[in-house]
């Protein structure tokens, strides 16, 4: 199954994955609203892959199938903070 990825000119980390090499007619025109010009990034054949980098291949085969896309969003931000206290409540309770 070939797909082509595309990254957003809009928002950072996020990609469209679509069958076609510019064919978005499978995705919702909000959606590329919101997405903004695709940046090509490559094209490539699932069928060899065995996993992706930052998405679920499985899942991305079925999104592609089913609506015709997938799109990959960035990871949440780290909760800094929260690692600091935890980080802090382990130390204090050693002492």
């Amino acid at each position: 199954m070939l797909c082509v990825i595309y990254k957003s000119a809009k928002k950072a980390q996020t990609y469209l994955f679509v069958k076609t090499r510019d064919d978005f007619s499978s995705v919702p025109e909000e959606l590329m609203t919101m997405f903004g010009t695709p940046i090509l990034v490559t094209l490539t054949n699932l069928a060899t892959k065995t996993k992706l980098a930052f998405a679920d291949l499985e899942k991305v085969k079925t999104n592609l199938n089913e609506q015709g896309y997938y799109l990959q969003l960035p990871p949440p931000p780290e909760n800094l903070l929260k690692q600091h206290k935890i980080q802090m409540d382990n130390e204090t309770q050693g002492e």
